[in-house]
């Protein structure tokens, strides 16, 4: 399976497959640089390199270990890595390996040795006291058994080639900087409708954008609030500090990216870690989920109808507080999603439950680099404030729209009489026959029409808002012919029967005896 073109004292030699986790996970022999220990202290500066090759079949493991034997005064490891990428057949997918490094304290899931993950954004990476490349844990070298993790994403039929070459760098470790988190408050406006994306990359893991830039583009798309949301690190956490401000808050979480889905770890506290390897056979989500929310966060499955592979959701929405409907511009997995989402509304009434218990729908633009836009969409939030605890309220709560851009809002609301009044995420509990009248107050959706939206159907359409963007519009049902309703804002389509994209939708109100 492998060779190392190093010293033959530290040739890998015969390898030794140790399957860690449900077939999930295999460790290789070690990569030993113990000699340069036998032969004194090494000098400052010096540096000691090892290559090694390897091939992964077809069907290997999600996780690949190698051990690499980390002697003291080590002030700084590199990686360096490259793969083949053969011709394959159509329709077979082709070679893509990422990676990322333990440390000395192990690869157990939960990964306390975890110290970074760059997936395949990068071919190289370093990790010392001061400093790491993005996506890395900076801190001390310390002796013992490192591992570096690759992750064969996908295999090509011939296998797939690797080569990785680690240097370590002698001498007196730097200064470990301690960390400096975002506030969990800002300047806020009281109970008011706030806008945010809470799912944004950096290059802190495979975005081109750097926390600067994002925040300036949040800014400039009128959002109160943002959530850091790398893939599978935490190593952006302290880097949002000094971009904070009385006008954003920055919430601090993680994108999960597990080979049976994507969630978002929403508004964590700093610094908080969330493991990645496992897949929904391995019944180990609900473990997660439970971290999420130990550390203050809510868990988002995001995209659950994405066609990437591995990006589909398989883990159910049992432990979710919210989902992402609505993933970066509207496309047809986002349409799936939706109808998704509603079917999960209709079979909380269906259930007995009158709504109780439902999961409310986000909207968040997953912006990467150019052309992506940040803030498209955002979810626009009714919260007490502007901070960490009060937005994340206003989420689980379901009070909450989706808005394509700052430019358009809603107002929607259902009432029955003096005092019977229930606005987007709550509840008119009237009797069954009660005549209920559903107003949608629209700005900045020209030409869009309104849809009202219960759990037969679609019961109501408007006629084209003017061009001007701005409309009112009402309907009357009741509780026995509509469970729920929640409002769409559509674009004008020529596309026959087939609804035009959005531009926003409502989470539902309840109506119950």
């Amino acid at each position: 399976m492998c060779d190392d073109d190093a010293r033959p004292e530290s040739a890998l030699g015969r390898r030794t497959l140790f399957v860690t986790s449900a077939a999930a996970a295999l460790t290789l022999g070690s990569v030993s640089f113990a000699s340069a220990a036998d032969a004194g202290d090494p000098a400052d500066g010096s540096q000691e390199t090892r290559t090694l090759r390897g091939t992964l079949p077809t069907g290997s493991p999600d996780f690949v270990y190698v051990p690499v034997e980390i002697p003291a005064a080590v002030r700084e490891i590199r990686v360096a890595y490259t793969y083949d990428r053969p011709t394959v057949p159509a329709g077979t997918a082709g070679n893509a390996l990422d990676i990322g490094i333990f440390d000395e304290r192990g690869t157990d899931l939960g990964g306390r040795g975890f110290r970074g993950w760059s997936g395949g954004a990068r071919t190289e990476f370093f990790v010392r006291a001061d400093d790491a490349t993005p996506g890395y844990i900076p801190g001390p070298v310390r002796e013992g058994t490192w591992h570096i993790a690759l992750g064969p994403y996908t295999v090509a039929p011939q296998g797939l080639s690797y080569e990785i070459t680690v240097t370590l760098i002698y001498g007196e470790p730097g200064e470990v900087v301690p960390p400096k988190y975002p506030p969990s408050r800002a300047k806020g406006r009281g109970r008011a409708w706030y806008r945010g994306d809470c799912h944004l990359h950096s290059w802190y893991s495979d975005g081109r954008r750097t926390p600067a830039e994002i925040a300036a583009l949040a800014r400039a798309a009128g959002l109160d609030f943002i959530n850091s949301s790398e893939h599978n690190t935490h190593a952006a956490h302290p880097h949002w500090a000094d971009l904070a401000g009385d006008d954003l808050l920055i919430m601090l979480g993680e994108e999960i990216t597990t080979r049976n889905g994507h969630v978002v770890a929403l508004g964590t506290d700093p610094g908080t870690f969330v493991d990645w390897r496992y897949r929904a056979r391995d019944n180990r989500f609900g473990r997660f989920a439970r971290q999420i929310r130990r550390a203050g966060g809510l868990v988002v499955p995001a995209h659950p109808h994405a066609t990437c592979i591995g990006c589909n959701w398989k883990f159910g929405f049992g432990e979710a507080d919210a989902v992402e409907v609505w993933n970066g511009p509207y496309t047809p997995d986002d349409e799936v999603a939706l109808a998704d989402w509603d079917g999960m509304l209709v079979a909380s009434v269906r259930e007995g439950r009158d709504g109780r218990g439902w999961i409310p729908a986000m909207g968040s633009s997953d912006a990467h680099r150019d052309p992506d836009a940040v803030g498209s969409p955002q979810t626009v939030v009714l919260a007490d404030d502007l901070t960490r605890e009060a937005i994340q309220e206003g989420i689980r709560a379901g009070r909450s729209y989706v808005a394509e851009s700052k430019n358009v809002s809603v107002s929607f609301t259902a009432t029955a009489g003096p005092g019977q009044h229930a606005d987007i995420g709550g509840r008119l509990e009237v009797a069954p026959d009660t005549p209920v009248t559903v107003r949608a107050e629209v700005t900045g959706a020209p030409r869009c029409v309104v849809r009202f939206v219960t759990d037969q159907g679609v019961l109501f359409t408007s006629p084209p808002l003017p061009v001007s963007g701005a409309g009112v519009v009402e309907w009357r049902t009741t509780p026995s012919y509509a469970a729920y309703v929640r409002a769409e804002l559509r674009h004008d389509t020529a596309a026959g029967p087939l609804p035009g994209a959005l531009a926003a939708f409502t989470n539902p109100i309840f109506l119950a005896p």
